[in-house]
């Protein structure tokens, strides 16, 4: 009898769990990050705001486990978008992925970006895990490009390029510098790659 009552408490907490991560999402997708509220969330899911604490360590984590769904989607549009060609074409491919969804899902792309974590606490290991499936995408481009970088430098090349394309979106899509319409911001996206494929080019050639 116990057992079943423990399998029962389970069951209804992987629920709430389920349950509290939708209308979080939900809520990030229409009102951004700031839009996120712990009393909103009970009484959205019906459940007491204590509820939220027994389902999660605290509102981060559940903010980590709605990025992470982001995160699932993005890495699903970049599959989508690779081609298997030319590493330039590749990168390309999957810049302008990336472009075409800060646009479709901006509030909850902006909320992997202005979620940050109280000083000290460490990035769990499973959230770390999928930031990093969606870096290794760029890897096998860079290998072609650089064939005699290994895996540890090709890894830390991925975050810088992809610091360098996340920053021509979001300051594109800010318009804090300057106005860039979306046909401007498509080209700078692409004169972007283009230089930083030849860069990597003529330092391959340097290596060998």
């Amino acid at each position: 009898m116990n057992e079943k009552n423990a399998d029962a408490g389970a069951d209804r907490r992987t629920h709430l769990r389920d349950r509290l991560i939708d209308i979080a999402q939900e809520t990030v997708a229409a009102q951004g990050l700031a839009g996120l509220k712990a009393r909103d969330l009970a009484a959205a899911a019906g459940c007491a705001l204590g509820a939220i604490y027994t389902a999660f360590h605290d509102l981060d984590e559940l903010v980590l486990r709605v990025n992470a769904r982001t995160l699932a989607r993005l890495e699903a549009a970049l599959d989508a978008a690779f081609v298997d060609s030319e590493a330039e074409q590749a990168l390309e491919a999957m810049a302008r992925a990336y472009l075409s969804f800060a646009r479709k899902e901006e509030p909850s792309w902006r909320a992997l970006f202005e979620h940050r974590l109280p000083p000290g606490a460490p990035v769990p290991a499973w959230y770390a895990d999928a930031r990093n499936r969606l870096f290794s995408r760029l890897d096998a481009p860079l290998a072609q490009l650089l064939p005699g970088r290994d895996a540890t430098a090709r890894a830390a090349l991925a975050r810088t390029l992809f610091s360098a394309v996340h920053g021509v979106v979001a300051l594109g899509l800010e318009e804090k510098i300057a106005e860039t319409p979306p046909k401007l911001l498509d080209e700078q996206l692409g004169v972007l790659i283009r230089l930083l494929a030849a860069g990597l080019m003529m330092e391959s050639a340097r290596l060998i």
